[in-house]
């Protein structure tokens, strides 16, 4: 019965996603982060940019709705400077739904043969650049239909653990975080401006989203959290110096990550103990493992809820022992 519950709450995912994301947009705010780069909120998640000489890189381009309103608000920083990339952390439509508008407002860095071989269309266009695994998800086998257009795929995707770029005079790295919040997310980081932007694997107002569908797990998510404390250098006491932007929620820095990997990593050794005591997933639920966090981070609706955070937690945890559930 528990893996039947578990079973219909992946299948009601993409409802809960695509009700969500027919939900009008909100006015979408602006803030400075640091050095070359800025925040816009969006009413369902976070999109960062850097500007500078070169023009304009986007990562995440929230919901399809929110993507005339995303556009006006990186004007109004921008001016007219040309959009140059979109970097997708994901796959998930929340960071991905505005693509296609957002990166036919733009145009591609080409000329000469190379620009002959894209063709004009494409060359009024930017980048799309992500891990292949995003293209994966956002694509199809021949003969199927996508679940998105094909001007909305990256066009630029990478395998390797990490993929560099030198843009508006900085160094941006794309770094690879293997099954963490899903099979495809990656870390920006911005090494000029001092910036990193998390997408998903990272959020101040609620537990980490583990999308089982597609390879997402609590131990990634650790193990992601752990690299962005690494790749973070704080002013004092583990505070100020590198900002970070997580996927949902206010601008960081590296206390705020390490209280959050902490309470991660202690929600995830208490679901683990009692698996190993032999309880079942309402055991486990009953006996609430969140509970002290559950002022801060807990819902009961919306498209993450704490029941929903726990199974996902108790469904990783127990395929990795291998255990069979007791009924």
């Amino acid at each position: 019965m528990a893996l039947a519950a578990a079973a219909a709450v992946l299948q009601s995912e993409p409802a809960v996603r695509a009700q969500q994301a027919q939900q009008p947009a909100p006015a979408i705010e602006i803030l400075p982060v640091h050095g070359q780069v800025y925040l816009l909120a969006g009413p369902s998640s976070n999109t960062t940019i850097q500007v500078g000489p070169q023009g304009v890189l986007v990562v995440d381009t929230m919901r399809e709705q929110d993507a005339d309103a995303l556009l006006a608000a990186i004007r109004k920083i921008a001016g007219d400077k040309p959009i140059r990339y979109v970097v997708n952390t994901h796959a998930h439509a929340d960071h991905t739904g505005g693509n296609l508008k957002i990166a036919q407002a733009g145009s591609q860095l080409v000329a000469g043969n190379f620009a002959g071989q894209v063709g004009q269309a494409a060359a009024n266009s930017a980048f799309i650049v992500a891990h292949e695994n995003v293209l994966n998800t956002m694509s199809a086998p021949t003969g199927r239909q996508a679940p998105t257009p094909f001007a909305a795929w990256p066009t630029d995707t990478f395998f390797q653990a990490e993929k560099d770029m030198y843009f508006n005079g900085e160094g941006v790295q794309l770094v690879y975080e293997p099954a963490a919040h899903t099979d495809g997310d990656i870390l920006v980081f911005f090494r000029g401006s001092d910036v990193i932007s998390t997408g998903d694997i990272f959020s101040t107002v609620s537990y980490p989203e583990i999308d089982l569908k597609h390879g997402g797990h609590i131990n990634g998510i650790i193990e992601a959290l752990n690299r962005i404390i690494d790749l973070a250098i704080s002013e004092q006491f583990t505070e100020g110096g590198t900002r970070i932007v997580p996927g949902r929620g206010r601008i960081c820095d590296e206390f705020d990550v390490v209280e959050y990997r902490d309470m991660v990593t202690i929600i995830r050794d208490r679901v683990d103990a009692m698996i190993k005591k032999g309880m079942t997933l309402e055991q486990v639920k009953a006996a609430r493992p969140t509970l002290d966090y559950e002022p801060r981070y807990g819902s009961t609706t919306g498209q993450w809820t704490t029941s929903m955070f726990i199974e996902a937690v108790y469904q990783n945890l127990r395929g990795s022992a291998g255990a069979t559930e007791r009924r």
